[in-house]
């Protein structure tokens, strides 16, 4: 997904008005629904962008940086032209047995 400056802020101010010496980065997660609670999402957030500092050798993650969680609903998601479904993955063993649990009641599986 690509985000135009001038109609994407990031701490309260447009990307477009950062200037050229603004580390910006939009970090794009698309996550198939489940059970993504508030502090489930900062977590994954918080940990995202801190790989992401280490990975530029920062001490820590510039607060130019945007990470946009999307929750894609069950059954969108394409690969290679067919369609993934989360269900597919719950007895694989990615998920906890709780985990699984909690997945399948939400989607009502």
């Amino acid at each position: 997904m690509e985000h135009e400056p001038d109609m994407m802020a990031i701490g309260g101010r447009l990307v477009a008005d950062a200037g050229p010496d603004a580390d910006v980065m939009v970090i794009d997660v698309a996550v198939m629904d489940g059970d993504w609670r508030q502090e489930v999402r900062t977590q994954v957030v918080e940990r995202l962008l801190a790989a992401m500092a280490d990975a530029c050798g920062l001490a820590e993650p510039s607060p130019a940086w945007c990470v946009d969680f999307r929750v894609i609903d069950e059954g969108s998601w394409g690969s290679r032209g067919g369609v993934l479904s989360l269900l597919s993955l719950l007895d694989t063993g990615v998920f906890t047995e709780e985990k699984a649990k909690a997945i399948r009641a939400r989607l009502g599986a």
